[in-house]
Formats: C-alpha cells, sequence, structure tokens
C-alpha cells in the first residue's frame, strides 16, 4: 500500500500550479477546497476500473495549507489514474453541493483517460485524470509569431477533417491524420488553424452511454489543461499529449500556426439537474454564478455560467492559458462566447473586467493571438467595444452584411462597403486597426458556403429537436430549389455566388477566416447547428477535392494573391486622401458610369480603387514576397440583369488587367499571374447578375 511522504522540504514545495506535478521520486497532487472538511485522492490501477485500489486520505492538519489540499506521494510515475474526491456540506441554498461518494475530475488534470464508466449503485464514474510527464523533444520548435495582418485563418475540426472514408489516411479522425493532411493546408496557402475545441469534453453520457446526439463539436468542456483523449491515435493513458505536440510541432514546420477555440463559459456538468464532475464537489460557489445559491446563471445556454471574474477561478483560466501557450507552444486562442467573460461574479457587464485585461496584459502570451466571440448567449454583444488593441473580435456584422449584400437586400450597398473596408465604424473610435477584425462569412455554427447558397431554411432534423435547434435568421437563399438541383441555371448562379462570397472575404480589409470545406463545396445537407452529427453530414468529404477542384483553385489562387499584395492586407484604416499629391487616394469609390458614388441611392453595383501603400507603408515580410504592389480595381454588382461598368476617366491611363471574374468558368475566372485581358482606355466592362470582377494596375 502506497503511503504518502510527509517530508516538510517535499510537501509543499510545488505548491502551484495545482494539479500531478511529477518528479524523479513521486507525484504531488495539490487541490484547491475552501469548504471540503476532508479530502481523499483515489488510485488506479486500469482504466476500466470501476473503484480505486488505493485511497489516500488527506490529513487535515498536515496535508492543508490554507486552502489548498497537498499530499505527496513517493513511487508514482506517470501514466497513473486518479479522482480527487471531498467530503463537506450539501446545501444548495448556500452555493454547497458536496458528495463524498463522487469521484471528481482535478481542475488542473493534464489528460483524461477511458469513458464514463456504467454503474448501477448510481455513483457517476467519470474519465480518470492522468499523471503526465511534460518532456517532449520539440527540436527547436519555436512560436511563428507572424503578425495578425498577415494571417489567413482556416477553422477546422480536427476529428471531421480526416474522418470520411476517402481522407486516405492512415489514421483517421485524430491529430496524427491531420497531421498527413498538412501539405493540403499548404497548397491551400492559409497561414493558420483555428481548432474548434481539443481541451476534455464528454463524448457520452454520465452513465457511460453514447446515446443517438453525440457531443460532436466539443463545446462542453471536463478538463480545460487536457487535450481530447478521443483525438488520439494510440490507446496508453496520456497519449494525447505527445501526439498533439507532434501535430504542432508539425504545422509549425510547415508555417502554419495553431489558435485554439477555447470555451471559459460553462462546464459539462449542467445546472442543478447536472452531474457531479469536479467543480461542483470541490467548491460549487467559487467556480459558478449562482443565484439564490441552488440555481445556476445561465448565460452560456448550456445550463451553468463559469465564474471568470472570482479570483481562484482567474487565475486557473490565467494559468490555463499559460500551459498550452508553453507546453504546447500554442499561437493563440478563439474565445467562445467571450463576453462571458466581461461578466462580473454577480453576473453584470463590467467596465475593464480583470480577467479580460489580465489575458491581455499577460508577458507570457505576449506573443499570442487572442481573439474573442464577442457576445454571449444572455443578450451580450460586444463586436467593435469588446476591449483594447490586443483583443480581435469574430465580426458578426461582416458576416450578415456580406450576406445580405449579395442576397440582393435592399438598402445594404453602404454596410457591405463598411465591411469591404475593414470595419472602421465598429474599430476605429477605440484605437484599434483593420486587422482587430476577424472577418468571416460562414462559421462551424451555422450554414456552410454551399449550404448557404442552396437553402433558403435551416433543415436540422437530424438532429432529434424537431428542427427547433440553430439560427433562423441566415440570410441564405436557394436560388429556386430548396437543396440539391441538377438544374445548371440554378448551379451556375450559386456557384458565382460562392466565388462572390469568398472573393469578398478574401479581398476585404481584415482578416479573413475560411470555413473548412468551404473551398470545395461542402455541405451538410442544410443543417446549420449539427453540434452533434458525427457522420458524413459534418466530416469533410475529401471526393469534393477533385469534384470541385476548379473552386478549389479558385480558392488558391485568391488566398496567394492577398498574401502576396499588401493593398489586401493594410494595417490602417482606409481614408480616401494621400500624403502624396501624386500618388492615388488609398480608397475611392465609384457608380457603374465612373462617377463619385451616391450612397443615398439604393444600388447594388458600384466599384472601389484600393491603391498599393508607399513603400515605407510596407512592412519587411511583404517587400520580400512581393516586388511591386499593386492597385486593385473592384468591381461589384449584386444586381439581377447584366450591368455595364465605365474605367473612371482619371484611370484611364493605367494599365488595368484582369485578375479574377466570378461570372466567368474556369480557368478564366483567375489570372494568378496578373495578365487577364486588358480593360482599355475607351471600353465599357459588362458583368453577368450577382458576379465581380477585379483588376490590377502596377503602382
Amino acid at each position: 500500500m502506497l503511503q504518502p511522504y510527509k517530508h516538510p522540504a517535499l510537501q509543499f514545495s510545488k505548491p502551484l500550479p495545482y494539479g500531478a506535478i511529477l518528479d524523479e521520486h513521486g507525484v504531488q497532487f495539490s487541490v484547491f477546497s475552501r469548504s471540503a472538511t476532508g479530502m481523499r485522492l483515489l488510485l488506479y490501477d486500469r482504466v476500466q476500473d470501476p473503484d480505486p485500489s488505493e485511497v489516500i486520505v488527506f490529513d487535515r492538519e498536515s496535508d492543508r495549507w490554507g486552502d489548498v489540499w497537498s499530499i505527496y506521494m513517493p513511487g508514482i510515475s506517470a501514466g497513473q489514474l486518479y479522482h480527487f474526491q471531498a467530503e463537506g456540506p450539501f446545501d444548495p441554498s448556500h452555493g454547497h453541493r458536496f458528495d463524498n461518494r463522487a469521484r471528481l475530475i482535478d481542475p488542473y488534470a493534464q489528460a483524461l483517460a477511458g469513458q464514463f464508466l456504467p454503474a448501477a449503485d448510481g455513483i457517476v464514474r467519470p474519465p480518470k485524470c492522468v499523471v503526465v510527464d511534460e518532456h517532449f523533444d520539440w527540436q527547436g520548435d519555436r512560436h511563428l509569431r507572424r503578425e495578425l495582418s498577415e494571417t489567413v485563418i482556416y477553422e477546422m475540426h480536427v476529428r471531421g477533417f480526416t474522418r470520411g472514408r476517402k481522407s486516405g489516411v492512415s489514421s483517421p479522425g485524430t491529430y496524427l491524420g491531420l497531421m498527413e493532411k498538412i501539405p493540403y493546408l499548404q497548397s491551400l496557402g492559409v497561414t493558420a488553424v483555428e481548432l474548434m475545441p481539443i481541451h476534455e469534453f464528454p463524448t457520452n453520457d454520465m452513465w457511460g452511454q453514447r446515446g443517438t446526439r453525440r457531443n460532436y463539436w466539443g463545446y462542453d468542456p471536463l478538463a480545460f489543461f487536457a487535450p481530447h483523449r478521443g483525438y488520439a491515435s494510440g490507446s496508453e493513458p496520456g497519449c494525447q499529449v505527445r501526439e498533439f505536440k507532434e501535430l504542432v510541432r508539425a504545422l509549425h514546420s510547415a508555417g502554419i500556426e495553431v489558435i485554439l477555440d477555447v470555451v471559459f463559459n460553462h462546464t459539462a456538468e449542467g445546472n442543478e439537474l447536472g452531474p457531479t464532475l469536479g467543480f461542483k464537489g470541490l467548491e460549487n460557489r467559487v467556480y459558478y454564478m449562482l443565484h439564490q445559491g441552488r440555481y445556476y446563471k445561465n448565460y452560456s445556454g448550456c445550463g451553468n455560467t463559469v465564474n471568470g471574474n472570482h479570483p481562484v477561478v482567474r487565475g486557473m483560466i490565467f494559468h490555463c492559458l499559460r500551459h498550452w501557450v508553453h507546453t504546447y507552444h500554442v499561437d493563440g486562442f478563439r474565445f467562445d462566447l467571450a463576453s462571458i467573460l466581461s461578466r462580473g461574479r454577480d453576473g453584470n457587464l463590467i467596465p475593464n473586467p480583470p480577467l479580460v485585461e489580465m489575458i491581455a496584459e499577460d508577458p507570457m502570451l505576449a506573443d499570442t493571438k487572442i481573439i474573442a466571440e464577442a457576445w454571449d448567449a444572455a443578450g451580450a454583444f460586444q463586436v467593435g467595444s469588446f476591449s483594447n488593441f490586443r483583443w480581435a473580435e469574430w465580426n458578426g456584422h461582416f458576416r450578415d452584411d456580406v450576406r445580405k449584400f449579395w442576397r440582393g437586400d435592399p438598402h445594404s450597398r453602404g454596410p457591405f462597403a463598411t465591411r469591404l473596408a475593414g470595419s472602421s465604424d465598429l474599430y476605429e473610435a477605440g484605437g484599434r486597426n483593420p486587422y482587430h477584425s476577424i472577418n468571416f462569412v460562414t462559421s462551424h455554427d451555422g450554414f456552410t458556403l454551399n449550404d448557404l447558397v442552396s437553402y433558403s431554411h435551416k433543415h436540422n432534423e437530424a438532429n432529434g429537436e424537431n428542427n427547433c435547434d440553430g439560427d433562423n435568421n441566415n440570410h441564405s437563399c436557394n436560388y429556386g430549389v430548396e437543396g440539391r438541383t441538377r438544374r445548371r441555371d440554378i448551379e451556375a448562379v450559386r456557384e458565382r455566388q460562392i466565388k462572390n462570397m469568398l472573393a469578398t472575404l478574401l479581398l476585404s480589409q481584415g482578416v479573413p477566416m475560411l470555413l473548412s470545406g468551404d473551398e470545395c463545396r461542402r455541405t451538410q445537407r442544410g443543417n446549420n447547428n449539427a453540434y452533434c452529427q458525427d457522420n458524413s453530414i459534418s466530416w469533410f468529404n475529401w471526393e469534393f477535392v477533385d469534384r470541385h477542384a476548379d473552386l478549389l483553385r479558385f480558392t488558391q489562387n485568391l488566398i496567394h494573391l492577398r498574401r502576396r499584395e499588401p493593398a489586401l492586407r493594410r494595417t490602417t484604416f482606409l481614408r480616401g486622401d494621400t500624403a502624396h499629391p501624386s500618388e492615388l487616394p488609398d480608397v475611392s469609390w465609384f457608380a457603374p458610369h465612373g462617377q463619385p458614388i451616391e450612397w443615398d441611392r439604393d444600388e447594388h453595383s458600384f466599384m472601389c480603387l484600393v491603391a498599393a501603400p508607399y513603400h515605407e507603408q510596407i512592412s519587411a515580410d511583404t517587400e520580400s514576397e512581393v516586388a511591386e504592389p499593386h492597385h486593385f480595381l473592384l468591381v461589384i454588382h449584386a444586381g439581377t440583369a447584366p450591368c455595364e461598368f465605365i474605367l473612371p476617366h482619371h484611370l484611364r491611363d493605367m494599365e488595368w488587367r484582369l485578375v479574377l471574374n466570378t461570372g466567368a468558368p474556369s480557368p478564366k475566372d483567375f489570372y494568378p499571374d496578373m495578365d487577364g485581358p486588358a480593360w482599355l482606355p475607351k471600353s465599357n466592362v459588362t458583368l453577368v447578375p450577382r458576379s465581380m470582377s477585379c483588376f490590377a494596375a502596377p503602382r
């Protein structure tokens, strides 16, 4: 039987961080609980064991320092399985939910193993915590430190990217499977992958049953510090730690950064009817926002809300972010429902929230990208006002305004133009820049780009909620037939609209985020909330890469054009003026007849000139990619009849060449060498309905 070691030099030698801290002699286990009257450490021999082989009782006098329970166990090594178990009051009216039978996940666990185990005795048996050896040969790997303005993000799901039967990888649905597809990501040209949650989440229910609605997306955290065991190809406890590090190292070697989608707004424990898995059983009223002690405030829409601005919880989140940056070399974070981080301990939105400021100012996170989904499920919407210059934001206005314009909604031209130019209305007054806007047309939450132009209504029947889940406001259009069709006229419009929105995304000022599969028309069959669809509805269909090779080529060329041309990713807002009289204004707007635009007219056609920046405005990285930057003239037409455009008079002495035309068939839809047909001074250009073109001229 193992015995704790009471030598005072080791007993509290590593009081922080918490969790299971391994050294050459054993492991120190530390856990916070202010209100517990007793604490036990449960040790297991095998993943499938329902009960512990050893129970170690903490001594309240010698194994507790303040509110930290800590015990040193010699002879324990990496791979040891464990839970905590806490004694204390069950008094919901005062916020206490201690359960002396509950097996508790360590809030600082660095890995979990196994699943929830079936139990006839009513005891919930969650996955077991694993003692982890953090040693790994990084082979000199460091953060890539790519500027946010130079970034092209690809949002993706680790499992879904390679789980499909045609993925051709040796370990489908895993970190290592994704590694095999890095050449595809390189060919696409993206500079960063934004991984949907890879921290631990349950894949079956608390009684060990998989059920009909499996948690696929992963927005249901069990352990914030632990990479998801379900994405590992190996079976030994803790192997996911090594495999995820291998993935990050390989992506960095390919020049691709890793951004994690993190969910610090709720946990898998649910509301007062949910199970006790860890936080509830250790210090419920610290970890969660409560109402009248007994009930859980629900700003997340998932049953509970993490009390992020409580000092203890704030410290946990702080240590967690540092853990992912230092231990796993990740390059940034996207914070799900980040407005919850702006709520104080009473649930109200507060100015200068401590957690948000701490994340922005922490020196260990200085090289990382921090991105907010600046809203929550309780009505907070802070796009444009979330925080200071360190925080970028998912720009929901960009998504909606681009969709409305290309659909042909009334009075949509002005908002669309504002998004195209970098959303100065949202970010300039606060001292931020265009690159603080993360532009997207689609994301995991909602229609894919193919479905956006194929369905007028959501079709979520497969989710088993009578199609009542998911957003009803999609700003989508089917253009004549709901769903798949063989009608060539409808397919031609859909193809143009897909190209229009891809071109808008990649040619707009700000940082583009592309949803995985949009480059090859991935479909979810009209499902706009596929959170539980761990099947072909959600998985990347690799047959589409060949089937829609022309669209893939179009997208690749767009991304490489953006990365090559500094005019398309300026770091300051366009103002319509210039400091050099001999140069063009940085942006100019024209009506189809070539005269300055009249914004009060409800029209759906215009031209936008984006001038190349001056030499001193081009970063060193950019200069190495492009010998001579270009001016770009975007010709945009969302109308339903052909439209003729006249080249503005003062631009007629410049050599304009066609770069792209969404109304033309491949390969004439894109000229990557900018050697397309010239726009002659005295000729006009006619665009087919719902299309756009882009012309370039040397500076």
